[in-house]
């Protein structure tokens, strides 16, 4: 039988950053994790303890100070320039923060069609695409409408929306439900149960127990350290 091949997979990963005046701050200290396609999985533990330096990390977004990080059994971050690292971001994963970080200026169509212009497509396909996502989120009715006229919650459907705009394989989120109320919160984590569902790997940062409760695994981090990758809850 093929063995299945870890979508993340880190060894001895290390994160530190450093002061102005030279002094270096640790952040992660020998991270060892592995996830499976088609998993959806939290990464909780308390606030400050590394969770979203290491979301971070799986996303390319920033680089390990040491340690060894295979994508899909590639490895990440060795010898991997800016402009490669953007491509793997843009072409693998989708983005979904607690802040919704959409263009003020632009209609929700067009913010999520975004992503889709540095894949040069064309204006037509772009946006009929971003129309289908929108639709499948719930805001078909509200597409031609900014940000500033949607509440919270449809802000927060369209950078979900916006996220699997290049089809991504990971769908990495970063306290996505902090800025929204209970019920809209629980509308959101249904839609990334129904990602998994339909093939995606989806890995979620928080510090909320009924977040973490809808993961199928949840990993448990603390003082930049992993102490538990089946965490259960009381």
């Amino acid at each position: 039988m093929k063995k299945t091949v870890p979508v993340i997979e880190m060894k001895n990963i290390h994160k530190s950053y450093y002061l102005a005046n030279g002094e270096e701050v640790p952040v992660l200290h020998g991270v060892d994790l592995t996830i499976q396609p088609h998993e959806f999985v939290a990464i909780m533990g308390e606030s400050g303890g590394g969770k979203s330096t290491l979301m971070n990390i799986i996303g390319c977004l920033h680089a390990s100070t040491s340690g060894e990080y295979f994508l899909e059994g590639e490895e990440i971050g060795v010898a991997k320039d800016d402009y490669t690292l953007a491509f793997i971001r843009n072409r693998k994963m989708g983005f979904i923060f607690q802040q919704f970080n959409l263009l003020s200026k632009l209609s929700a169509l067009r913010n999520v069609a975004l992503p889709a212009v540095y894949m040069g497509l064309k204006k037509e396909e772009r946006e009929e695409k971003a129309r289908i996502l929108l639709e499948s989120v719930g805001l078909g009715d509200r597409m031609h409408h900014k940000p500033t006229e949607l509440s919270g919650g449809q802000q927060q459907r369209v950078s979900i929306a916006r996220a699997l705009m290049n089809d991504p394989e990971i769908i990495l989120a970063d306290e996505p439900t902090g800025a929204l109320d209970s019920q809209t919160g629980i509308e959101v984590l249904e839609l990334f149960s129904r990602f998994k569902d339909r093939g995606k790997t989806v890995i979620v940062v928080t510090h909320d127990p009924k977040v973490a409760r809808y993961a199928h695994r949840i990993i448990f981090m603390k003082d930049g350290k992993v102490l538990d990758h089946n965490y259960r809850l009381k």
